[in-house]
Formats: C-alpha cells, structure tokens, sequence
C-alpha cells in the first residue's frame, strides 16, 4: 500500500515506537474490549471489521498459555549448590534427589524461599547499621561501599530473580546450616552466629482450624440496635461483649450497657507502673 509504521501510527493516534514495539512482538497486544486501536488499524488497512481485533485475542490467548505451560526455571547452578551445602549432611542427599528430580519444584522453591525471606528480614533490619555492614562486607570479601550497593539491590529480589552473585555474597555468610522435616515441612536455619542475635530459627507447618463463630446473645443483639444504650461503643468493645459467656439465664440489653461502663471505668483496669514510666 505503500505505507509505513509512521502512517499507521498517525491513523492509531499512538506513538511510531508504540506501533513498532506490537509489529515486533515486544509488547503484547492490548486488549480488544479495551481500546479502539484495531477498528482504527482496519479501517485504515481495508481490513474487515472485527479482523485485527480476533487476531490480537488469538495471540494473546497463545502468549498466556506459553507463560501458564512454561515450568519455572531454576536457579542458577551455583545458587542450587550452595543451598545443598548448607543442608544437613544427613538429609542432604535425599533433599538432592528430589531437587534434581523435580527442577525448580515445590520443595526446591519453599526452601529456597523461607532461607531468603530470613536473610532478607535480617538484612532490611540491619540496614542502618555501619558496624554490621562491615563485617558482611569483610566476611564477603567486598569494601563497604559495594556492600550497601549489594544489599539494596538484593533486597529487590526473589526467589525467582536472586542472582548467584547475592547468594554468595548473603546466604553464603549469613546460613550456616538448614534442615527440613520432609513429613511436616518444618524447617529449622541455623544462621551465623556473628551476624545475627538468636541464630536458631524454625519454622512449623501446622493446620489450623477456623474458629468457630460466636452466637450472638438476644440482649446484646437488642443492645446494638439501640442508639441511646450503643451509643459510641467502639468495635473492639463490642467484640469483647461478645465474647461474654452466660448459663441459664439470658443477659438483658441493660446488662450490656452495665457491661460497657466498667470496661471503661479506670478503676477497673489500673495503669502500671512500668507503663506511666514509658509515657
């Protein structure tokens, strides 16, 4: 037709980079219920109606199934074996089995996981701290000022982006040894002592059951309904209310009035002496 990107682009009414980066596939197509760029495209191309709009769905669709069917990929090979090292000898070459059984699945992930979200909480907690910046960076081989740049940057990764570089740098240091309960999934990290206060941690997966929802008493019920009793009672005083238990006889919405009054009677819930001091 003896056009080009920059013709098309005028007809759109977007930008010549915007309309190079859909032809070039850099940037996915928009979606069709939510602009008008194809029914402009097609008019301007003499395309039938509703064409473009079907083929951008169709690539769409393709790109999302591409994304949903690709498995993870895993972590870089120094990353992966420095994680096994730490593992305790004696459940380290079943957890390698499973690892290189399943590459980059479930168990690989959860632990890689948890052991970042620890040396990520004691690095963000540390953060302000010149003394312990230091011996990471004397410990790591690296001047301080790399070393703040290092650890900014590692705070803004994942579990799916940490670099080989940021698990020599802070897991290699900080971990001195993890093991997992391969029935219940609970771990336990050992860190370096140096660098963090309390160096055992665990971590349990338990199932927990839903509490069960409380009846609601008549009378408290009657209470809440009348403005003049209610008055400005708060959520938190009215979740305690309904924590009241009674036998045999039912409370009145008088009761509860009653109720709420004592629970903002000073006399009733002193200030310690501790907390007057803090204030």
């Amino acid at each position: 037709m003896g056009l080009d990107q920059r013709d098309l682009a005028a007809a759109v009414q977007v930008t010549e980079s915007y309309i190079s980066q859909l032809l070039t596939r850099k940037k996915a197509p928009p979606a069709p219920g939510r602009t008008d760029i194809y029914e402009r495209m097609g008019q301007f191309l003499r395309l039938p109606s509703g064409e473009l709009s079907k083929l951008a769905e169709v690539q769409r669709q393709q790109e999302m199934k591409k994304r949903v069917s690709e498995a993870p990929r895993p972590l870089f090979k120094e990353c992966r074996a420095l994680i096994l090292s730490k593992c305790e000898m004696d459940r380290r070459a079943e957890v390698h089995r499973i690892f290189e059984k399943d590459a980059f699945g479930e168990l690989e992930r959860l632990v890689t996981q948890k052991i970042l979200d620890v040396v990520q909480g004691l690095a963000r907690e540390e953060l302000r701290s010149e003394e312990w910046l230091r011996l990471l960076a004397r410990l790591s081989g690296r001047s301080y000022a790399q070393m703040r740049v290092a650890i900014l940057e590692f705070l803004d990764s994942d579990v799916f982006s940490v670099s080989a570089e940021s698990c020599g740098t802070f897991l290699d240091p900080m971990i001195e040894a993890w093991d997992i309960d391969l029935k219940t999934f609970g771990m336990k990290l050992v860190l370096n002592a140096r660098l963090a206060p309390g160096s055992l941690r665990r971590f349990e997966f338990v199932e927990i059951a839903p509490e069960p929802e409380l009846a609601i008493e008549p009378g408290l019920e009657q209470f809440l309904k009348d403005d003049f009793l209610r008055g400005d009672a708060t959520e938190e005083e009215i979740e305690i209310l309904k924590t009241l238990k009674f036998q045999g006889r039912r409370p009145t919405p008088l009761y509860y009035y009653r109720e709420l009054q004592s629970l903002r009677d000073p006399l009733h819930f002193p200030v310690s002496e501790q907390w007057k001091g803090s204030e």
